[in-house]
């Protein structure tokens, strides 16, 4: 599966469950990790556990090995790694404080959905 369909699932799964300001940053050539890093974040903790659940299940569904899931009980900034991809699931006071986009501001981004910044 190429890193743009994986990226496909990925923010398919973090819409499904209603995440806010969902983008995609374009990771090539700038870090040998990972192709993309999808971005997004929800409201409270109930939705941010929903929404890292959704995407962990759309990558079981498509036989995608999720290599790692941190952050899951607290559910302050959930990170999933499908390898070629990496979502950070962020409660909402947390994706400002932390601030990811502008970290990589050289990252090519995509946004998704309406993005209120």
């Amino acid at each position: 599966m190429s890193s743009e369909e994986l990226l496909n699932i990925a923010v398919e799964a973090t819409e499904n469950k209603k995440a806010e300001d969902i983008i995609s940053l374009n990771m090539n050539g700038i870090s040998d990790m990972t192709d993309y890093f999808v971005v997004c974040h929800g409201n409270n903790e109930r939705q941010v556990q929903s929404v890292a659940r959704a995407v962990k299940e759309a990558a079981h569904e498509n036989n995608i090995n999720v290599k790692r899931m941190e952050g899951y009980h607290e559910a302050r900034w959930i990170l999933i790694d499908l390898a070629n991809v990496v979502v950070h699931v962020f409660h909402k006071d947390e994706r400002s404080y932390y601030n990811i986009e502008k970290l990589y501001q050289d990252a090519p981004i995509e946004a998704y959905g309406q993005v209120a910044y």
